[in-house]
């Protein structure tokens, strides 16, 4: 029988709640189709292996917060390999099917190939192995690609907010180089990855510009470049609704360069609404491959969305957007057997209800400013959780 779930507040960004979700009452046998209060299927595990990045871009980690002085995580704090692998094997077994790794910046994190390499040992209940992937800045892809593949890494997603070399030291705010990344999709698709998506996110004030000559040089490469608008995440980025240019847009000034049709979702759940281009013909054309648009902002996808996301320090978190979470962490290191953890993971979900993207838009069409609140997500008053902790 599970007494408690003990929740835990990262109390450097946010507030304690008084009110949160119970585990459940009994230990149930997982099933493999764990369903929220919303009927949406648990299928996706993001897992943040480290706090720490070496970029300070202004949306996620900007440099007057994230300064010298910020207090990271200490080493025993952060969940070890042996703890992610454990609270992953019980989420899969709950029916997660992709786990992706993020941060921070999870090739900071030493020695991730051997993470990935567990984890590629697990197995779904109809004994297929994981989609395991990773989203990373490319920084040190170069060096790291070859290992990563050989682990059992399956996909990668790079972050790449620009082609000029100029703007994209200025995004990144670490005067990091836009070759060094490019160099890493380079040694990446040496290494035999052959899905690789770079996301690009859109601020109206800073790389609009860039939109059209990031789909110049995509196009035909093998990779799928992703458009993501410019979220609302945490409550130090400075997000504006004025800086947000509407998926819309990007379609509308990339198909002015190149004739795009639509494409059919690739999975349940998927975030990315895809396009494809064309040949002389109209038709889709594979070998000039696709483009992706991710609309968070202007196009909820809250009813469809299948994701739990895990804290560097073993935090649960049920919403890109949430202010709580829960500790499983405490759990794993207080003694908790696999049945009781397994049960706590499924009364957590069980009573989800976030939809923080609807509300949004829900209040922005009464003519809000596109601060949601309530409902499970993000009460007046309460900071939310920000990515770097959680990852994207």
């Amino acid at each position: 029988m599970i007494k408690r779930v003990i929740p835990l507040l990262d109390l450097r960004h946010i507030q304690r709640s008084a009110s949160f979700p119970k585990a459940a009452s009994a230990v149930v046998p997982a099933s493999g189709h764990l369903l929220d209060a919303r009927q949406r299927p648990l299928r996706d595990l993001r897992i943040s292996v480290t706090d720490r990045c070496n970029f300070r871009c202004a949306y996620c980690m900007p440099k007057e917060v994230f300064d010298k002085h910020y207090r990271y995580l200490p080493h025993s704090a952060m969940l070890s390999f042996e703890e992610i692998v454990r609270l992953a094997g019980l989420f899969v077994a709950h029916g997660v099917g992709k786990i992706r790794l993020t941060g921070g910046e999870p090739l900071l994190r030493k020695n991730i190939e051997q993470l990935i390499a567990q984890l590629h040992q697990l197995r779904q209940p109809n004994g297929q192995p994981l989609d395991i992937t990773l989203t990373t800045n490319g920084s040190l892809l170069a060096r790291k690609a070859k290992a990563l593949r050989q682990a059992g890494l399956s996909r990668l997603t790079v972050s790449l907010d620009s082609l000029d070399d100029a703007i994209f030291r200025r995004m990144n705010d670490v005067d990091f180089p836009v070759a060094q990344v490019l160099a890493g999709l380079d040694a990446a698709q040496a290494a035999g990855f052959a899905d690789i998506k770079v996301n690009m996110v859109v601020k109206r004030s800073t790389n609009v510009a860039d939109i059209v000559p990031m789909a110049r040089h995509f196009r035909g490469s093998g990779m799928t470049l992703r458009f993501i608008e410019y979220m609302d995440v945490g409550a130090t980025n400075g997000w504006r609704m004025d800086e947000v240019l509407p998926s819309a847009e990007v379609l509308r000034l990339i198909a002015e360069a190149f004739p795009l049709v639509p494409l059919e979702p690739s999975a349940p759940g998927e975030t990315a609404q895809r396009w494809g281009y064309a040949d002389a013909q109209g038709n889709y054309d594979p070998q000039l491959g696709e483009v992706g648009v991710i609309s968070s902002v202007t196009q909820a996808f809250c009813s469809t969305c299948n994701r739990a996301r895990l804290s560097t320090e073993g935090q649960l978190y049920l919403c890109l957007f949430a202010h709580q979470g829960w500790d499983l962490r405490s759990l794993l290191r207080n003694g908790s057997s696999d049945e009781e953890m397994s049960a706590a993971i499924a009364g957590i979900w069980g009573q989800r209800q976030d939809r923080y993207s609807e509300l949004r838009a829900e209040q922005m069409a009464q003519g809000g400013s596109g601060e949601a609140a309530s409902d499970g997500t993000t009460p007046p008053g309460r900071k939310r959780i920000e990515m770097s902790y959680i990852g994207g």
